[in-house]
């Protein structure tokens, strides 16, 4: 399980719990099929999978809130670097607006599939992604309340 910088133990296991069933309650709702085979611990089987899945909560400059192994080694952090970070920062400069007004449409209509777009690592690097689904992270009982976006990206290559 990734390490919080801002949560001790027992608030990380809470929010990893928590947030691994938000993830999976909104994709569900929005894409209308399961994001896991739902077997044993959500937030371990969501921090394992072979698909990278990364979050980052609403607002004017949204934070990462949550990198999975594979969203951390695809953007070549450790979890203290990503968590808290602003996502624009995963877009390069150029492409900021652009990526903002995608989120936009996302925001608007709760989800978009088959996303591809460039994306830059920590060390500079850049990778395409493909295959990616973004969706509003909401909490299904109000889901006009819009918690957050996360991202699975199945697919992705070197730049």
């Amino acid at each position: 399980m990734q390490s919080n910088p801002f949560l001790d133990d027992y608030q990380q296991a809470a929010f990893l719990a928590r947030h691994s069933h938000l993830l999976m309650t909104s994709y569900q709702h929005w894409i209308g099929e399961p994001l896991i085979q739902n077997g044993g611990d959500a937030a371990k089987v969501l921090m394992d999978a072979p698909f990278a899945i990364a979050s980052h909560q609403a607002g004017e400059d949204p934070l990462f809130n949550y990198a999975n192994h594979q969203a951390l080694a695809l953007f070549k952090m450790v979890p203290e670097e990503m968590l808290g970070l602003p996502s624009r920062y995963s877009a390069e400069a150029m492409l900021r607006e652009a990526r903002a007004e995608f989120l936009h449409q996302v925001a608007t209509h709760g989800f978009i599939e088959n996303y591809a777009g460039v994306r830059i690592a920590k060390d500079g690097s850049r990778f395409l992604i493909e295959q990616a689904t973004v969706w509003n992270v909401v909490d299904v009982s109000s889901p006009k309340q819009v918690l957050g976006q996360a991202v699975i990206i199945k697919a992705w290559h070197a730049l």
